[in-house]
């Protein structure tokens, strides 16, 4: 996850073990400031046995996949699995970052890509965002989620299936 996935409190992120790292992210909602801290588990193998420690107690969980990377792409049904071996009650959120690399691509491997990733966020009762941290493309907007959906208030995202375009599927 890019430090600018949790804006500008943070130069970076700290390194708590191999293969995981530790941000945090603040939202100032109505008045009441939140504070959300994030650990990140890198995707390689070698880091599998940290999920556990980034799991248990999490409200929320971020599989985030490379949109370019069909191989990323395709681990997310067992990243997904290892996740919730520790956590069953964290919302999923699934997320294909690198958008603005994303649309580059020729439009039916776009379709195909989205497709794909939506048919995974939908078994595994997920909701999917396509964003860009270069260019905060829906980056707010799942922290926005996650907190609506924590504390119960009326906000939901607008749904967007328009290939081409950011995804937001729900």
């Amino acid at each position: 996850m890019k430090a600018k996935y949790v804006g500008n409190e943070i130069e970076e992120g700290r390194i708590l073990k191999d293969g995981m790292n530790m941000m945090d992210k603040t939202l100032l909602v109505k008045g009441a400031r939140i504070s959300y801290s994030l650990w990140e588990v890198d995707g390689d193998e070698g880091s599998i046995q940290q999920i556990p420690l980034a799991c248990k107690d999490s409200v929320a969980i971020l599989i985030m996949f490379d949109l370019t990377s069909r191989l990323t792409l395709n681990s997310v049904i067992k990243w997904y699995q290892e996740a919730r071996k520790w956590n069953q009650t964290a919302i999923p959120i699934i997320i294909g970052t690198k958008f603005d690399d994303f649309i580059q691509l020729p439009i039916d491997l776009q379709w195909a890509i989205a497709s794909q990733a939506r048919a995974y966020a939908k078994a595994l009762n997920a909701t999917l965002f396509f964003s860009s941290a270069t260019y905060n493309i829906n980056v707010n907007k799942i922290f926005k989620f996650i907190t609506a959906k924590l504390f119960d208030l009326p906000w939901k995202p607008e749904r967007n299936l328009t290939i081409g375009e950011p995804i937001i599927d729900f």
